[in-house]
């Protein structure tokens, strides 16, 4: 699951609210209120910028203008500062409520001055009929409904939440084509354990891009579970290598995906030294051939992660079952080194 990355640029608004009475009283408190969400949203105070976005919309909603960007700004300012809980219900009301944030604005220029003012549409319509203005034009702000999606099914999805699928499945309904939303349909098929689904989604989305390096990781380790498509999980993991030449992980997987249950051969062997010895040696042959086949695997899991303890250890083992004894004296050196440093 990716971490949840969110940004955006908030401009300053222009109020206006005709000839109702205290208008300009009102339009001082809401540039006020409006002032300190966006100095404190541009400090990084997100937990500050929240209920000010909050008091700008209340404001506007009292006098007639239902305004739901300032909510969205609000839940944006929630998830940044980690107040999912809000987050989540301020973006789940946006997307129930049908806002889309497109939203049309209303200019003229005033001929005197040259300046061109922000309209709501009533007054806009009405200076149409005064000859002190010109250059009436609307604008239309781009739809943010994906976005909406996206953020939601994110913050859901890192809460952990059974409601991320449904939402996501919503939102694929209206975007078929939403990659962040497939990606975010194959993570919440993994946390409801539904793993044939994961797995699917993960095939579709390397089909549409084979070089995410990740995903080929991710589907290696689904089909490393099931002994009938280990080969494939190697297959899997190699090619992740490739994306990636220092993918640690991906190096470890290959390793013990190669060897298998060695703990059981081990146990087997032991079972069959006293009354089948041939039957034990055939079966030390065979592990000793699997421990070959890893042990480029291993020295690269090595050269990616030289500090993780587990790589040392598993490696030096490697070099025992295949009797290096030069290497093996290197890796209890190296071990021995990593263990007085406290790594793991």
């Amino acid at each position: 699951m990716k971490k949840l990355i969110l940004g955006m640029a908030i401009v300053a608004s222009a109020f206006a609210f005709g000839q109702k009475k205290d208008a300009a009283a009102l339009n001082a408190q809401l540039q006020e209120a409006n002032k300190v969400a966006m100095d404190a949203y541009n400090g990084k105070n997100y937990a500050a910028a929240a209920p000010k976005f909050i008091e700008v919309y209340d404001l506007l909603k009292a006098n007639g203008q239902d305004n739901k960007i300032y909510m969205y700004y609000a839940g944006l300012s929630h998830a940044l500062a980690n107040n999912s809980d809000q987050s989540i219900k301020i973006f789940t009301d946006l997307i129930n409520s049908g806002f889309t944030g497109v939203e049309t604005t209303y200019t003229a220029k005033e001929k005197k001055s040259g300046q061109v003012v922000n309209l709501d549409k009533a007054t806009w319509d009405l200076m149409k009929k005064n000859s002190d203005y010109t250059d009436f034009k609307t604008e239309q702000t781009k739809s943010i409904e994906s976005d909406l999606y996206e953020t939601l099914a994110s913050l859901l999805l890192n809460a952990k939440s059974a409601e991320a699928l449904p939402v996501i499945e919503k939102g694929l309904a209206k975007f078929p084509n939403n990659a962040k939303l497939k990606e975010a349909q194959t993570t919440a098929y993994l946390q409801s354990g539904n793993t044939d689904k994961f797995v699917s989604g993960l095939k579709e989305q390397l089909a549409k891009n084979p070089n995410d390096a990740t995903n080929w990781y991710n589907l290696g380790v689904m089909q490393a579970k099931n002994p009938a498509t280990v080969n494939d999980a190697l297959e899997a993991f190699k090619k992740a290598i490739e994306l990636k030449p220092d993918f640690s992980d991906a190096y470890q997987n290959l390793v013990y995906t190669t060897i298998g249950d060695d703990a059981k051969v081990v146990t087997d062997i032991n079972a069959l030294r006293k009354d089948k010895p041939d039957e034990a040696s055939k079966l030390i042959d065979a592990r000793r051939e699997r421990f070959n086949k890893a042990l480029p695997f291993a020295e690269g899991w090595y050269k990616a992660s030289p500090k993780s303890l587990d790589a040392v250890t598993t490696l030096k083992e490697i070099y025992i079952v295949t009797k290096n004894m030069d290497k093996v004296k290197e890796m209890k050196a190296k071990e021995a080194e990593l263990t007085a440093a406290g790594a793991k």
